[in-house]
């Protein structure tokens, strides 16, 4: 037998020993993963084509909102306790998430308005402005506003949870306490104040970052916390613009199905920035 002919032979050897299992009495791939609920879950209401793109783009999105809380939550915890080394894979994987929920953008954007719009009155009143992960991680990173919870009244779990995370330190919150943990000076309104609250920048959280970056080597944890916050507010942004473009590119002006202001509100949205301080600081170096 020659060395090819060896070497065919191994391969179907190999390739029969990958294939040939009987899962009758074992978990297989799509056990773990509950594959028969997730791929069953795209269910147009329309019938058109496109209806499918559209399911997919926002369930997907919706799971790695799901990650991104997991991480978030985490790493919050991690902060308070002042362990902040742990954070950092964490806070580095949520924005590498935020790059794949950005680029998802470009292929929704390949729907043209007529195309959504053979569509789009099967949608109801249904939007992405109700999206309660999304909430909870505007929430998490300090986008606290009380007003937005009035969406949720009809679904009491779901108005729990995010009252519960309203009424939470958020990320930044958690950072700053950091600050405070390693000697600098911060107002001590901002450790204990109304977390309900959307945080508002103060001059002395803005000192304490500034001393941060001014002697790196001293305090390197923090000034790598500072620069993983900077990352994750940056995606948020990118993530938002291209947001905008994909709805004006879709519909234009018109409103967003849920009665939003589409468009407007959104460029409204676009320039927020979670953590203000690590941002103005940049122009006293």
């Amino acid at each position: 037998m020659s060395n090819s002919e060896k070497h065919e032979q191994s391969q179907s050897k190999a390739t029969e020993s990958a294939i040939h299992c009987d899962f009758s009495k074992e978990m297989s791939y799509g056990d773990y993963l509950q594959l028969d609920k997730v791929l069953s879950s795209q269910q147009r209401l329309s019938g058109h084509h496109d209806e499918m793109l559209f399911i997919i783009i926002h369930q997907a999105s919706e799971l790695w909102m799901k990650l991104i809380l997991h991480e978030l939550e985490a790493a919050r915890l991690l902060i308070q306790q002042n362990n902040l080394e742990p954070a950092f894979k964490m806070l580095a994987r949520v924005s590498r998430i935020q790059q794949q929920l950005i680029q998802s953008w470009d292929v929704l954007s390949t729907l043209t308005p007529a195309e959504y719009m053979e569509f789009r009155n099967s949608l109801g009143r249904s939007s992405g402005f109700q999206s309660f992960q999304n909430r909870l991680i505007e929430f998490m990173l300090g986008g606290k506003q009380t007003k937005l919870l009035t969406v949720y009244e009809h679904q009491p779990e779901l108005h729990q949870q995010l009252s519960q995370s309203l009424h939470e330190p958020s990320l930044y919150d958690a950072a700053i306490m950091a600050l405070s943990l390693r000697g600098l000076e911060v107002d001590k309104q901002y450790l204990k104040r109304d977390w309900s609250q959307e945080y508002k920048e103060n001059a002395s959280v803005k000192a304490a970052w500034l001393t941060v970056y001014q002697d790196v080597e001293r305090y390197w944890d923090l000034y790598e916390l500072a620069e993983k916050l900077v990352d994750i507010d940056s995606r948020q942004q990118q993530w938002r613009f291209n947001h905008m473009v994909t709805v004006e590119r879709i519909i234009g002006f018109k409103p967003g199905t849920g009665g939003s202001a589409g468009v407007e509100y959104l460029k409204h949205v676009v320039a927020q920035r979670y953590f203000p301080e690590l941002w103005s600081l940049r122009t006293d170096l």
